[in-house]
């Protein structure tokens, strides 16, 4: 007779991208799953961390392609957990940080499934440190602002233009595909020569980072890939990045002829 599990789940946040920056807590319980549902971005190593035996569920969401929408994720990760027992769902990234998390804590909980969150190191700050950009600098920077670039019916967020007004540096999810417009709004409340990063695949070892300023990376938004996610990062610290002060006089050099 197969023994039937208590179900649980249990939210774990896999980290920025490379899978040695999952937690040691996080490690432990994706260790202990009895079924996975997984997001996109989640490095293959981290997977081969659980036993071939436990079903692992691809559940993602990129660029506008959906295997499943939010419902039919809630859904699955109650099913899952009466069939299976312990189900761990792997987020990117930390879960509270637009994973909507909560959608899917108030779902299962509500038929009294418990569950546990498991922080994870968020990608909007470890990212641009990978890179060697600070969030804050003592006299350059002292607040960062995390946000999306959009809302739900595409328009910009209004926290867009009110951090933009302000000294702090500016951090924005999901956003590669506006760059250009992103630019052109920042650029009306921040000068064109803002230093400006634009960082994919971060933490990985095919990690790319484009520095520049609002005005160069802008009108040269071509250039990057936008099928793939990345991380925008806008300020004064962004000049910290090794290689920004080489690309400055390029540019320079460049305008001169």
């Amino acid at each position: 007779m197969k023994t039937v599990k208590e179900p649980k789940v249990t939210l774990i946040g896999a980290g920025p991208g490379s899978a040695d920056l999952i937690t040691v807590r996080g490690l432990k319980a994706l260790k202990a799953a009895d079924v996975v549902l997984y997001d996109a971005l989640i490095d293959e190593d981290l997977l081969m961390q659980i036993d071939e035996s436990i079903p692992k569920l691809y559940v993602g969401k990129r660029c506008g392609v959906h295997s499943f929408n939010q419902d039919d994720i809630n859904i699955l990760i109650v099913e899952r957990a009466f069939e299976h027992g312990h189900v761990v769902r792997l987020k990117g990234g930390d879960p509270f940080v637009f994973g909507r998390a909560h959608e899917e804590i108030a779902y299962v909980e509500s038929f009294g499934i418990p569950v546990t969150v498991v922080p994870g190191v968020s990608s909007a700050i470890a990212v641009p440190s990978s890179q060697g950009i600070p969030m804050t600098r003592r006299g350059v920077s002292s607040s960062f602002w995390v946000m999306t670039a959009t809302k739900r019916d595409g328009s910009f967020s209004e926290d867009l233009k009110f951090a933009s007004q302000s000294s702090a540096t500016m951090v924005i999810l999901m956003g590669v595909r506006k760059l250009a417009e992103i630019s052109a709004e920042v650029s009306k409340y921040r000068g064109s020569s803002t230093p400006m990063a634009v960082i994919q695949n971060g933490t990985m070892q095919n990690e790319s980072c484009i520095v520049g300023n609002l005005g160069g990376i802008g009108s040269g938004a071509s250039d990057i890939d936008i099928s793939k996610p990345g991380i925008i990062v806008i300020g004064d610290v962004v000049a910290e990045h090794p290689s920004f002060f080489e690309e400055e006089v390029q540019r320079v050099l460049h305008s001169s002829f």
